[in-house]
């Protein structure tokens, strides 16, 4: 299956969080999206990786996913090493996906930064015709490329060089959100208090979404920075 979007994050709840409402928006236009998780989110106050399993397909249905997967890295060791590029890379060349979207360079959670180091590498290693990827049927992956490549915001207020309009999938990405049901605010919870399980904290997302928004003139908004200049043919087009 071939993406037009593909999303990684060191864990699940990661997309959500930055580019859920971007997910969602284009896969009610009709792209084709996808997610990869690099961990089970195993090393979390809260939950299991089981449940994290398991909430994390419910999310990816929400936003319209076509695909999740889970490469099983260990949690709080995301490592950019060459076995990793290549875990990493084999899922942009099963995907061919036109745009990678990935952890903020730096944050909160020191998973994010590498894990978004690791991203960018490996895009650059499955376009190499001399590496050569395996596929779980042990078929060859041919070589490619994204053409574009972003970073979505984390906990950090980084500064971004694009914005999107998510209004269309705003909805959707609050519910995915509140599908990982285990991390985020539940009143009824007995397991231990954490700064995302705040309601605080849900607000804020929300609250991060629409002034984003304001700034492009729109109800919602995702912020993203380039791994690349951002370049255009036809600037009456731009926001």
């Amino acid at each position: 299956m071939k993406l037009d979007i593909l999303a990684f994050g060191a864990h699940p709840d990661d997309v959500e969080l930055g580019a859920g409402g971007l997910l969602a928006t284009h896969a009610q236009k009709g792209a084709k999206t996808g997610i990869v998780d690099l961990t089970r989110g195993e090393m979390g106050t809260r939950g299991t990786p089981e449940l994290r399993d398991e909430e994390a397909k419910e999310a990816a249905k929400i936003l319209g996913c076509s695909v999740r997967e889970n490469l099983c890295m260990p949690d709080g060791q995301v490592s950019y090493d060459h076995e990793s590029q290549l875990k990493v890379a084999q899922m942009i060349r099963k995907y061919r996906p036109e745009v990678v979207i990935m952890n903020a360079p730096t944050d909160r959670h020191p998973d994010h930064g590498r894990a978004s180091r690791l991203v960018e590498e490996a895009c650059f290693i499955a376009g190499l015709h001399k590496i050569e990827c395996i596929d779980e049927n042990g078929n060859s992956l041919a070589p490619w490329r994204p053409k574009t490549m972003y970073k979505y915001l984390q906990f950090y207020n980084l500064e971004p060089n694009l914005v999107v309009d998510v209004s269309e999938g705003m909805d959707a990405k609050m519910k995915s959100i509140l599908a990982h049901k285990s991390q985020f605010y539940d009143p009824n919870s007995t397991e231990p208090q954490t700064v995302i399980a705040s309601k605080g904290f849900l607000d804020s997302v929300s609250a991060r979404a629409m002034d984003w928004g304001r700034v492009i003139g729109a109800k919602y908004a995702e912020p993203l920075i380039a791994v690349r200049h951002i370049g255009t043919d036809d600037l009456l087009e731009l926001k």
